[in-house]
């Protein structure tokens, strides 16, 4: 093994936070058909896990993140719905209409505790986040404040980061314009396409590409900020659909074996690889890089946004008709096809609690104490990074957290297992995977959520929740139940999971977490300010 001479200084650290990210669909990876070469600098001069899991959707990935707790959890943190900052641009409500409706709605963060930001933010960071909300479906300044970020600038609404041309975004809490985007659907893309892809698009309402104001604005952070400790937190929302890209990117342009929607696809990703390559040179030209941790991740498993594309690939019927389901047939590139394997021969996709939806891309570079070239198999989760930077800057242990430290892995000093397992829910039910490769996945009849709360006991013995258990260090595609072999190991794994669950598999859902407006949203908000 290599010895470095490591920096006593904290370093800066950036974190890039991909949308929807295959980590099949990264040619580190092993992607075949195109090339992510910035994505794969950081993974080939720093360490690539192979065992990261996240979360099976945005929301709570991104809730889990910032404060480094697992998502099957009762009450912790809830999510109120997206799209609300549309009523903005349609005129029903105005900025701060919504910041009302938001404030008001679920279970408040309390100022005390441990998120991302306000850890590093608390040891003299300058923290700054550009790009995509880092919480929930719809946040606010309040939040951004409470969170611990010194500088802000992108999207406060999920639903509006499913398109790339915003009329307005949000800057430290101050509405920012941008002339010549027009839609107030952010010019969203069409959600079903023909092979053919967006032909022609209608750009007269489309003028400025969210991630060209991204990458100003993150050029300006290291910039204004080079000589000082900085955390850069840059959640983009590529490559999340609908797909839409108004033209290739030079690299595939010409690929003879893609379809116009493939390469449309294929464009968004390359699009954030550039993002990086950006990133890499900047620090690079600041001299600054050998005093940066970087590292990028995805917040869930793939989707293949490309399906519509009939005997290419789909995610509704397999080749030979068979309807998906995720109870015993998940989504398979082998059953269902899919041209760039983005779930890197896993099973299942987004939303899904089989390994596509919640295994991801992970990789960290940081020169002098990651070793170049590094492989790791080790055990790590989403929620585990608060953890690792409180280590980094040396806070201690933390309170009211699941997440357990992977500094030690990055500096190759441990070699044994920093977790015994992690905890990730669906919608369909929670599972646990444990360092040893045991998988035990919960799947829970959709008659039961209908009924609102579900006994634990009556959860333990009903059969209309179905218990799986793989070994996925030998099944990586689970193709082999083995709960009847295993009914000891079963036991074991269902009673550790409802103690993580706080005593109720229901927590192991994201029903349990949304919350909704409880009346019609503008009269909530004069409500919420007194006018009514």
């Amino acid at each position: 093994m290599v010895t470095y001479m490591v920096d006593r200084k904290h370093p800066n650290i950036v974190y890039i936070y991909a949308d929807d990210l295959g980590k099949g669909t990264l040619s580190c990876y092993g992607q075949k058909l195109f090339e992510t070469p910035n994505i794969d600098r950081i993974a080939g001069e720093g360490i690539l896990f192979k065992r990261a899991y996240a979360n099976a959707f945005c929301a709570p990935a991104r809730a889990s993140l910032i404060c480094g707790i697992h998502d099957a959890h009762a009450g912790r943190w809830t999510y109120s719905p997206g799209n609300i900052y549309k009523k903005i641009s349609t005129g029903e409500l105005t900025f701060n209409e919504v910041c009302e409706v938001i404030q008001h709605t679920g279970i408040q963060q309390y100022e005390t505790r441990n998120f991302l930001a306000g850890i590093l933010k608390d040891k003299g960071y300058v923290t700054g986040e550009i790009g995509k909300l880092e919480w929930g479906f719809a946040t606010g300044p309040k939040e951004m404040k409470t969170h611990g970020w010194d500088y802000h600038y992108g999207y406060y609404d999920h639903i509006r980061c499913h398109g790339f041309y915003p009329p307005f975004l949000f800057e430290n809490g101050k509405k920012v314009d941008i002339p010549g985007n027009k839609d107030p659907n952010c010019g969203r893309g069409p959600y079903e396409l023909p092979p053919e892809g967006n032909l022609n698009p209608d750009m007269s309402d489309r003028k400025v590409y969210s991630q060209d104001l991204f990458d100003d604005k993150i050029k300006s952070f290291i910039h204004q900020h080079q000589e000082e400790t900085f955390f850069l937190f840059h959640p983009s929302q590529l490559p999340h659909g609908p797909v839409f890209y108004p033209n290739y990117h030079p690299h595939i342009a010409h690929h003879p074996d893609l379809l116009p929607l493939e390469k449309e696809y294929v464009s968004m990703i390359l699009r954030l690889d550039d993002t990086v390559g950006m990133i890499l040179d900047e620090l690079e030209s600041l001299g600054i890089m050998d005093n940066t941790l970087i590292i990028f991740a995805s917040d869930n498993g793939h989707t293949n946004k490309y399906y519509e594309i009939k005997g290419r690939t789909q995610t509704e019927l397999s080749r030979d008709g068979r309807p998906l389901n995720q109870k015993d047939f998940p989504f398979r590139t082998s059953t269902f096809g899919d041209v760039f394997n983005g779930n890197d021969g896993l099973a299942g996709l987004k939303f899904s609690s089989w390994d596509g939806g919640n295994r991801i891309c992970f990789m960290a570079k940081w020169d002098g104490v990651i070793e170049p070239g590094t492989i790791s198999h080790q055990l790590i989760s989403n929620y585990d990074t608060c953890a690792t930077f409180a280590d980094i800057v040396g806070r201690g242990q933390l309170t009211e957290s699941d997440g357990r430290s992977y500094l030690p892995i990055l500096k190759g000093e441990k070699e044994e297992e920093i977790h015994e397992y992690v905890i990730f829910a669906s919608s369909t039910g929670p599972s646990i995977v444990t360092a040893e490769g045991w998988k035990l996945r919960l799947y829970i009849d959709s008659e039961l959520f209908e009924e609102g709360t579900m006994s634990s006991l009556n959860l333990s013995i009903d059969r209309r929740v179905d218990k799986q258990l793989y070994h996925v260090l030998e099944d990586e595609a689970e193709t082999n139940n083995l709960a009847d072999q295993y009914p000891e190991k079963v036991h074991e794994l269902m009673w550790i999971l409802l103690k993580e669950c706080d005593g109720n598999f229901y927590n192991g859902t994201p029903n349990a977490h949304h919350v909704k407006y409880p009346i019609d949203v503008p009269d909530w908000a004069r409500i919420c300010q007194g006018e009514i």
